[in-house]
């Protein structure tokens, strides 16, 4: 079988490097040419010595030479070619080394990663020493990378959306929302608004508003008032004496509104402050008025307008995340690219945080050496235990072949080198 030849059934991976695997594989084979070509070369003068010398003298050393070359090389060979396969495809044991331990090899590589590579120690090193926190950071602040992660991100959303179950999340979303505004403890939440309100002096300026729309309501509509009193006066009651009833009471009242509207301190107000905050107190504490406030509530989740609205909050939320997403210039974009570029900035200029975050990032790479190396490790022996025993054989020829290759041709010259002094050696003694 060729070297780029596969068996039958068993598919030849796909390089991501196609030209670089071609150079290495125009390489190996120049060495192997080079390789060859030095043990021909011994062999030829090995014969040529053997023919035209009659092994004295100079002949003598030459020959022992070539054939000390064709020994060192003929050897070298067979340890370089029974690596990768059986020499002349003899069977012959201890040869084809790669293909026959390719399981063992995984194994020992995979354990050799787990002991030297993937410790605790190691790792937390690596990462330490990648300032990991800021990197990231100088590369987030970067007005145009956190602008491409700004599309990237409005491009994810667009394309989960097209991949969601309108249907399931819609009565998803309606579930939890009903679930959540039932469950939330709405008597003490509205207390802490009356008393913000009532602290910030809302209340009273929503009191003016509404005495104001008051006295502004009963003079538009004075006339309708009046004929009302025109019909509830009994008949023997002169109709000045009803006017004049009325036009006293109606300004009593209108000077009365205008007085409060007037006076911030108006006991009226203080009544108005004293009954929001005693509100707000039952609310906090009087189980009575908290159950009413919590079956309000409930009423009010049940009413058919609400249940259509949450029933079609996933739908309004889609909409508006859509919109915002494929817009260049909406709010979601530019809040995206400016937190980007603000975690950025915070992750690149504060120290303390940075710490925090590579001390938080070497927890985690430690938890995952300490409970997943093993499972780490393991991806290389299955990946190899599924790689066809030629298919490897030619892969890691491919990557080291070429430097073997040295071998054998430092083994045809050693050879004989050493052959020759060896002839020497001989010959002075």
């Amino acid at each position: 079988m060729t070297a780029g030849a596969t068996r039958p059934g068993v598919t030849a991976p796909i390089s991501p490097f196609p030209a670089l695997a071609e150079e290495r594989l125009r390489a190996l084979r120049r060495m192997k040419l080079i390789a060859g070509g030095l043990l021909v070369l011994a062999a030829v003068v090995y014969v040529v010595s053997r023919i035209v010398g009659d092994g004295n003298g100079v002949w003598g050393y030459v020959q022992a030479a070539a054939e000390a070359s064709m020994v060192g090389g003929l050897a070298d060979w067979f340890a370089v070619t029974a690596l990768f396969r059986h020499p002349l495809r003899l069977p012959i044991p201890h040869t084809a080394i790669i293909p026959e331990k390719k399981d063992q090899i995984g194994e020992g590589l995979a354990g050799f990663v787990h002991q030297y590579f993937l410790t605790t120690e190691i790792v937390s090193e690596r990462v330490a020493a990648a300032q990991v926190p800021a990197r990231v950071g100088q590369w987030l602040a970067e007005p145009a990378h956190a602008h491409r992660l700004a599309e990237e991100l409005s491009s994810a959303i667009g394309g989960l959306a097209t991949v969601l179950r309108d249907d399931e999340l819609r009565n998803s979303v309606a579930a939890f929302a009903d679930k959540r505004l039932r469950e939330l403890d709405i008597a003490p939440l509205l207390a802490r608004l009356i008393d913000a309100a009532c602290d910030a002096g809302q209340h009273q300026a929503a009191l003016t508003t509404f005495l104001r729309g008051a006295r502004k309501f009963l003079e538009n509509n004075r006339a309708e008032f009046r004929q009302r009193v025109a019909q509830e006066s009994p008949e023997w009651v002169p109709e000045w004496l009803d006017d004049r009833v009325f036009n006293k009471g109606f300004s009593l009242l209108q000077s009365f509104i205008a007085d409060v509207i007037d006076d911030d301190s108006h006991g009226l107000r203080r009544g108005f402050d004293t009954q929001l905050r005693e509100l707000a107190e039952r609310l906090r504490s009087d189980p009575e008025q908290i159950a009413k406030v919590e079956a309000a509530r409930d009423q009010l989740l049940d009413h058919p307008r609400i249940r259509e609205y949450l029933a079609n909050l996933w739908d309004a939320m889609k909409t508006l995340l859509l919109r915002e997403a494929d817009n260049p210039g909406s709010d979601l974009r530019r809040s995206a690219e400016s937190l980007t570029m603000r975690a950025g900035e915070v992750l690149r200029d504060d120290a303390g945080i940075a710490g925090k975050v590579d001390e938080a990032l070497q927890r985690l790479v430690g938890h995952v050496v300490t409970h997943y190396a093993q499972d780490i490790t393991d991806v290389i022996t299955t990946t190899i235990e599924r790689w066809d025993s030629e298919e490897t054989s030619r892969r890691l020829e491919l990557q080291v072949g070429r430097d073997l290759q040295f071998i054998r041709i430092n083994g045809t010259v050693v050879g004989s080198l050493a052959g020759l002094a060896i002839y020497a050696i001989t010959r002075a003694f």
